[in-house]
């Protein structure tokens, strides 16, 4: 694989329309709208796209494969669950679909709270979850690179496992990645042993900087049998032609979420997750941090990525990430909304000053 730096998008599957200050549209979660965005993604230059998971919303890997069957290169990062699914039914599935679509399968395991009793998983505790986590992400790979995999642990078994079709190997790429995110020192532990990427959300860089360095840290402390851990950063990117433009964007948006208190923004439920708790601390270090990190999205009901933003002109937000990019972050998963104008926008006047 390029040592490059790659730009995803975000595509919401959300039985709600109007997500995140989207368009409302009573077609948005059809597949001629989610076409729209996969393939408007492909012709400005976008890698692919993020795609949500959670109960209650549309099934994440049916629209990757949707959406996998309308492009040519769009890669899907698929949002799963261990407990929703088992490991050699999701290996399998996976391994499939990355078939079929010619090696574009990408995807992130989330461990954080979902309505789980829903679809019968009973794992409330936080550190139970992230154990099982550890061990569906061992077994994953494993029936990626092995056969006749056998594996006893304490939430998952197989015996004698061979999943098909066999992942196909291209130049130095073995399986799909498998990106993670958890702010928590049990998600960081996760993240160091079996993680191939550690996605955080939009911190400042000095935050940013000192989490790389304890997952380093903790990588080898842990003994590490993988590749070098690689970090991604998923953020929102408010973008205009002029810096008081973008502003004056941001400040308008932020208005109206205070007005509709914050409705359609947060998609992560009640529970306070600590990646999410420390977001919204950031409030009280003030308003705009470093040189363009809005807080003030989350005084308003943002939540996830929706909770900072990069605002300014094209070449003061690829500046913002040129920064994040020399502390070490090579997979930058961006969006803003509406998502189809700003997938173009931003594909204009954005990705040609980040390309190296």
């Amino acid at each position: 694989m390029s040592d490059r730096s790659e730009f995803l998008w975000y595509i919401p599957n959300d039985v709600k329309a109007g997500h995140r200050g989207d368009v409302v549209d009573p077609n948005h979660n059809s597949v001629e709208t989610l076409a729209d965005q996969a393939q408007a993604l492909e012709r400005h230059g976008w890698k692919g796209a993020l795609i949500g998971t959670g109960w209650g919303r549309p099934d994440t890997f049916t629209v990757a494969s949707v959406l996998a069957a309308r492009t040519t290169r769009f890669e899907p990062l698929i949002a799963i669950r261990p407990g929703y699914w088992q490991p050699a039914h999701f290996a399998s599935a996976a391994a499939t679909l990355d078939q079929l679509s010619g090696g574009r399968v990408r995807i992130n395991i989330v461990s954080g709270k979902d309505n789980l009793a829903a679809y019968g998983d009973d794992e409330a505790d936080s550190s139970q979850r992230y154990a099982r986590t550890k061990e569906f992400m061992r077994i994953v790979r494993r029936l990626w690179t092995e056969e006749n995999v056998t594996y006893s642990g304490a939430h998952f078994c197989v015996s004698d496992s061979t999943a098909a079709p066999r992942i196909l190997q291209r130049g130095n790429r073995r399986h799909p990645k498998l990106y993670f995110g958890g702010a928590s020192d049990a998600a960081e532990h996760v993240a160091a042993t079996e993680a191939d990427v550690q996605l955080f959300w939009g911190e400042p860089l000095g935050d940013v900087k000192q989490r790389i360095e304890r997952l380093k840290t903790l990588s080898q402390r842990l003994d590490r049998d993988l590749s070098p851990l690689e970090f991604g950063l998923r953020i929102t990117t408010l973008v205009r032609e002029s810096s008081a433009e973008a502003w004056a964007a941001a400040e308008a948006k932020v208005a109206d979420m205070a007005k509709k208190a914050g409705a359609g923004w947060n998609d992560h439920g009640p529970a306070i997750a600590i990646g999410q708790r420390r977001l919204l601390d950031l409030q009280a270090r003030g308003d705009v941090l470093d040189d363009n990190l809005y807080t003030a999205p989350g005084k308003f009901g943002a939540a996830g990525a929706g909770t900072t933003w990069l605002v300014g002109s094209a070449s003061e937000v690829a500046s913002s990430l040129q920064k994040y990019r020399d502390l070490g972050i090579k997979y930058f998963i961006l969006s803003d909304t509406p998502y189809l104008a700003e997938i173009e926008r931003q594909g204009k006047i954005l990705l040609p000053l980040l390309r190296d």
